[in-house]
């Protein structure tokens, strides 16, 4: 190179090469950390871990099959509220808001329901929430899929 003296030269080129492999190492080693809660996973064994380790706001998203529709929660805010069997076989209560969400149209015991939201432990197999759109936009977005239409 045009004024740099073969010393100088192969110390640019021992700084290149270092910057090069610590770009490498910070994306081989960031590539290898556990994603945080809130990033989703699949929901069979996402769901299926976080029942066993009774944790609590899990993003996640996944499908099942309805098996027990209930009566709306209408204290506060109005939740849609379901049971839904992942193909795992654990159940799970959606609570889907209804203030903020259409209600899921037509649902009937048998169909397929796919989720994005936030999983709550409980005794019981633990509970789906958040399958809407966030309004203040500070929380990640959920939704519910039945029969190819989208609820959020």
């Amino acid at each position: 190179m045009a004024g740099l003296n073969r010393r100088q030269f192969t110390v640019l080129l021992a700084v290149v090469a270092f910057i090069a492999v610590s770009l490498v190492l910070v994306a081989v080693v960031g590539g290898l950390r556990q994603p945080s809660s809130s990033a989703p996973v699949a929901a069979t064994d996402a769901a299926a871990a976080a029942f066993r380790d009774q944790a609590s706001d899990v993003q996640m998203s996944g499908a099942g099959v309805v098996e027990r529709l209930l009566a709306d929660d209408n204290d506060g805010s109005r939740h849609q509220r379901f049971i839904l069997r992942l193909s795992s076989g654990q159940t799970v209560l959606v609570s889907h808001n209804i203030d903020i969400a259409p209600r899921v149209a037509g649902l009937a015991v048998g169909d397929s329901v796919e989720f994005h939201g936030v999983y709550e432990y409980n005794a019981e197999g633990g509970v789906i929430h958040w399958t809407h759109h966030d309004p203040d936009g500070s929380h990640v977005s959920g939704w519910l899929k039945h029969n190819g239409q989208l609820y959020q």
